[in-house]
């Protein structure tokens, strides 16, 4: 990383604040862009770091003592832009370098550059995956990659959704499996099935199989862990008698897991000796074939509690995915910027646009109808066309109104 002078800002916008650069100021482009090409050398300053053989992968303090070296605090007021950028270089000097040739945690796997600006140019286009109308590139983009790994797999048909992670992925497929089993289920809840549900799994397998039985009501005594042989692969006759087993005991089997590449062992589970088992048995055959994620016996590394430091500070057994995506350094920076007073003075201002808008909606009611009064700053009105703008306001005039696109 480069010294503190190195991302030093123009003396003319060296105190600017938030409030100076856009879209707050519609004068500011020019403190904008200085402000954000410091922010790519201090990124691309990191880049050739990581890279470097000779430079430390983590330059390692305990949270206690790291705390105190680190200007963490959420502010009143907006700090200047000099000092976010300095926020952002300290950042990164205390990072784990992912990147780093000599970096060998199991579930990073480097730097990809290409990948890297598709994420600067997500985080510019700042737009969520809800609809097409949202985010047209992105969502015709992610239907052309998808069809073409169904069709990697052999699937001419289908469809697919981009998932978080895997244990999202493992939790999107138990879900989809107890639909079909079971249709009903969404509305009637347990009284669709009739009995206690059971599922099957190898004793090797990611963590977060055994993660949807307690999240989706089955409960972990129902998750089955059916024993692996000498090569971590599942055994077909085992899983036949845990089946037998639990039918006899009155309960419902409906899913297997099988595993494509465990993680630490790498093993294969027999597939179609187990989809014999599944079609003769009248059994849901999941296939968890992600090798980026951790398995039942690594997840005991996750979340062991005589790691070196003070494991109070893990969070990925708060959460039902594990990995999360870094979002709060987002927040973090943007807070510092504005300080919380300036996130008071944005919410009164919202709430002043909103006031002032109803009472423009009232000062035009012969062509805007208000439908309530808002609580917050949701403002809902309707436009009157000018058929409807005489008519009485009832059930009649809704309808109408109701069909205007």
């Amino acid at each position: 990383m480069g010294s503190e002078n190195a991302y030093a800002l123009s003396k003319e916008s060296a105190n600017l604040k938030y409030s100076d650069i856009i879209p707050i100021n519609a004068e500011g482009y020019p403190a904008t862009k200085e402000f954000l090409s410091k922010v790519v050398d201090i990124l691309l300053d990191y880049v050739k770091t990581q890279n470097d053989r000779n430079s430390k992968v983590l330059e390692f303090h305990h949270p206690a003592d790291l705390m105190r070296i680190l200007d963490l605090e959420i502010p009143d007021n907006g700090l200047t832009l000099q000092q976010l950028l300095i926020d952002c270089s300290t950042t990164l000097k205390y990072q784990v370098k992912t990147g780093h040739p000599h970096f060998f945690n199991q579930l990073s796997c480097g730097l990809d550059v290409v990948s890297m600006a598709g994420e600067w140019l997500t985080a510019t286009a700042n737009t969520n995956m809800f609809t097409y109308e949202i985010a047209p590139v992105f969502i015709l983009m992610e239907h052309v990659v998808l069809q073409k790994m169904r069709e990697l797999i052999g699937w001419n048909t289908g469809d697919s959704i981009l998932a978080p992670g895997g244990s999202i992925s493992n939790l999107y497929a138990f879900l989809a499996a107890r639909h079909k089993m079971f249709p009903q289920y969404k509305e009637r809840g347990l009284a669709a099935v009739g009995g206690q549900l059971v599922m099957f799994t190898s004793d090797q397998c990611h963590y977060s199989v055994k993660s949807c039985a307690s999240v989706c009501g089955l409960g972990t005594d129902n998750c089955v862990m059916v024993p692996s042989d000498e090569r971590g692969r599942i055994i077909p006759s085992k899983l036949e008698e845990l089946i037998l087993e639990r039918k006899a005991r009155g309960h419902i089997p409906f899913f297997v897991n099988a595993t494509a590449g465990t993680t630490v062992i790498g093993a294969f589970d027999p597939i179609a000796q187990i989809a014999d088992i599944c079609e003769k048995y009248k059994l849901w055959l999941h296939i968890d074939g992600l090798l980026i994620s951790c398995n039942q016996m690594s997840a005991e590394y996750l979340f062991m509690t005589d790691k070196l430091y003070d494991v109070r500070y893990d969070t990925g057994d708060k959460v039902i995915q594990c990995g999360r995506h870094n979002d709060i350094f987002k927040l973090w920076l943007q807070w510092r910027a504005k300080g919380t007073e300036g996130f008071e003075k944005l919410m009164d201002r919202l709430m002043e646009l909103s006031e002032y808008m109803v009472k423009r909606i009232k000062q035009m009611s012969d062509r805007f109808y208000l439908i309530l009064e808002p609580e917050l700053v949701n403002v809902c009105f309707w436009y009157l066309p000018t058929r409807v703008r005489n008519m009485p306001h009832g059930p009649e005039r809704e309808r109408i109104l109701g069909e205007v696109r």
